[in-house]
Formats: C-alpha cells, structure tokens, sequence
C-alpha cells in the first residue's frame, strides 16, 4: 500500500521549470499508510473470508439465496452479517486508503470449472462505486450496474440501462442476484452521504445561533431499504465510507444501526493532536524529499507548524501547499524552497479553504457546522468500542 514516487534528480538546476512544474505533480502520488489503513486492511480481509466461509457452494441455503426461489429466505443462524463504515473529513484519505486495501486482493477470479456451472464461474471478490449525487433508488441501481460491467466486461445489463423507463426497486433486485450468482465479496459504496440532501435554504435560515444544524433528510428511502436487505439477508458484506455528517444521517435513519459497524469503524483523522507524530516522524520527512529545486530546504519544526497551521493537517490539502509553494518558489530567479513561499501559497492558492481550516482548528461545534462535510458527529462509543476490540 506504500507508494513513493521517483526522487527529483541531482541535476535539478538543468531542468527547465516547466518542466519540473509537470515532474511536481508526482507528489501527489506519495502515499504513506496510517495505523488506521492497516487496521482497515484487516477489517475488510476478515470481512471476505469469513463471509465466503459461510457462503459455500455446497449449501443448498447458497443456490437458494442466489435463484431468488425463495422470497423470504433467511440466511441460516451460523450465516452474520459483515458490515464495517470508514468516516472522515473531506480530504483525510479514506477512499485512496480504501481502494489501496481492495486492490491488495483481486477483483475477478476466473474458474474454468464450478459447482453446478457448467461454463465455470467468474468470481466477483469486491466492487466499489460511489454513490450517485441524486441518491435514487434507480440511479443507484444504474451505478451499481455500470460498475459491473466495468469490473467483469458482461453486457448483462445493457438492455436494462438503455431502456427509458426504469424501476429502481427492481433494477436493484436484478443487480442483486446477479451479484449474488457471481459470489461476490465485498459491495463497498463510497461517499454514503449523497443518500441524503440538506434541508431548504428557509429551513436553515430560521435556526438559531447555538442550535444544532438542520439533520439531513432521506432522498429516497427505496436505497436505505435495499442496502440494509443486502446486508441482513442477502450475505453481500457492505462497507460505507463517507463525511460525519453522511455517517450521523445514516446512522440516525436506520434502526439497525450496528449491523453497519458489525465488523468495524474506521475514522480517518486529518493530522493534529494524537495524529501529530505520524506527521512529524513519518510522512513529513518523506514528502521533504520531492523538492523540485537547486537548494532543497531543510525539513525543520518550524516548517512542520507552519504546514499544520495553514492546512489544519488535511493531507490533501498538506500535498496542495506543497505543490502551491513550488509554484510561488518557480516565480523568483532564486532556485530555492523558503518558508515564505508556504505562506504566500496559503494566501492565494489555498485562500479559499482558510475559513475551513480555521474551524478545523477550533474544533468548535458551531464553525464547523458551517460547513457541511465538517460537521461533527460523535462516534466515540464506536471508536472505544473497536479499540477495546483490538486490545482483547
């Protein structure tokens, strides 16, 4: 899962800078694993293998499930649900530590021959998609499909997709057994909060200073039903990913709240406080070494604290400042990195975050609400929880 981009040459000096304006752009590639991702990592092996454990070919329960014969079919008792979430802020890496955990295992598994197939088998071990911003039941059922033919190239559901008259319950149905014929191990569906919308401009405009905001609402409770069937009775683990206030929604919605989290709950944290060493230690010195100039500047504290206060630890926004220092370092004839060139790019290129940033570094309730992807959720029983878990 690590990723470290080829170091800038030596001879940097004999590079034009248009040149290495376009060689700066590898930093965005550099990836340096948190504790959390690793956990994450274990949480989503255990949630493939063990849910094939009690998906086996053999069991008549299995062919069942995946004919559709029998319409309230039940999972047998020794069969749980797999169900994990990973929350964070905007920008904190969850989804680019998501996709590094499932690309560790492959998607497609291809057997020549299978229990009761004739032709074989075409083994689907995970499928990741995000949630479409309308959150319908009928445009989740084309995303799910359109990721589908993505991963295995079946044109099963052509005919569905260009149809002009969609049923979002029954396209989800047929996706389902589908899905369910092919085995597969994982649904991962990114960006959970797009089920849901934010209430009327007039809505938020009567709440009061010091009121909790406006609690976000339903688009279509067709999804929410679906998804919670799939997990409960179809035997497809589910991990959701998405921002506090996606995760607060869904949590809020659906009464069985902890089958989501049955396997796991993974919150990504930007770098601060507890997070600060796994800046410091680890992933500072390794982005020090992508300095596209003649004089590399030394990694120091001070440049530490500076990154930390202009970014509030984001490590989105830590790889824009860096990129956005170069490009006001590239405008001097000196062929240096300063501090002051981390200071300039946070007041031009990154001023449209500032306000954000500083209430990320308030920490205060009523600021981060101003933002909606900011706003705090508590989900310390969950974090305490898995934490006790671990230590058992």
């Amino acid at each position: 899962m690590v990723e470290f981009p080829p170091r800038p040459p030596k001879d940097m000096a004999s590079i034009p800078r248009h040149v290495r304006l376009h060689m700066l752009m590898s930093v965005r590639d550099l990836h340096v694993p948190s504790m959390e991702e690793l956990q994450l990592y274990e949480t989503i092996d255990m949630m493939i293998r063990q849910n094939y454990h009690h998906l086996h070919p053999s069991s008549s329960h299995t062919w069942s499930l995946i004919s559709g014969e029998e319409a309230r079919y039940r999972p047998p008792v020794t069969a749980p649900t797999y169900g994990a979430a990973v929350v964070g802020v905007s920008g904190s890496g969850k989804t680019q530590a998501i996709r590094r955990c499932l690309t560790t295992f492959p998607q497609i598994v291809q057997h020549t021959s299978f229990f009761r197939m004739v032709n074989g088998l075409q083994q689907v071990v995970w499928l990741s998609l995000d949630v479409p911003a309308g959150g319908k039941a009928t445009d989740l059922a084309a995303a799910l499909m359109a990721a589908w033919k993505k991963a295995t190239g079946s044109t099963r559901f052509d005919k569905t997709l260009a149809g002009e008259w969609r049923n979002g319950p029954q396209m989800l149905d047929e996706w389902r057994q589908v899905a369910s014929s092919h085995f597969l191990g994982l649904l991962h569906l990114d960006e959970i909060q797009n089920l849901f919308k934010l209430p009327t401009l007039k809505t938020r405009r009567r709440s009061k200073p010091g009121e909790p905001p406006p609690e976000l609402r339903v688009i279509d409770d067709q999804s929410l039903k679906w998804i919670l069937t799939a997990l409960n009775e179809w035997q497809i683990p589910l991990l959701v990913s998405g921002t506090p206030d996606g995760f607060g929604a869904l949590t809020k919605r659906l009464s069985n709240t902890e089958r989501i989290v049955t396997s796991g709950y993974h919150s990504f944290k930007h770098f601060w406080g507890d997070h600060d060493a796994a800046f410091r230690q680890h992933f500072l010195p390794r982005l020090g070494h992508y300095q596209f100039v003649a004089r590399p500047m030394p990694i120091t504290g001070e440049l530490g604290n500076l990154i930390l206060e202009k970014t509030a630890g984001v490590q989105r926004l830590i790889i824009a400042l860096w990129i956005a220092a170069h490009r006001v370092a590239f405008e001097r004839s000196d062929d240096d990195l300063r501090l002051d060139d981390f200071k300039v790019a946070a007041d031009t290129y990154l001023s449209p975050v500032a306000q954000a940033v500083a209430a990320l570094h308030s920490n205060d309730p009523r600021r981060l609400a101003m933002f909606e992807d900011l706003s705090p959720e508590d989900h310390s029983f969950w974090a305490q929880f898995w934490s006790s878990v671990s230590r058992s």
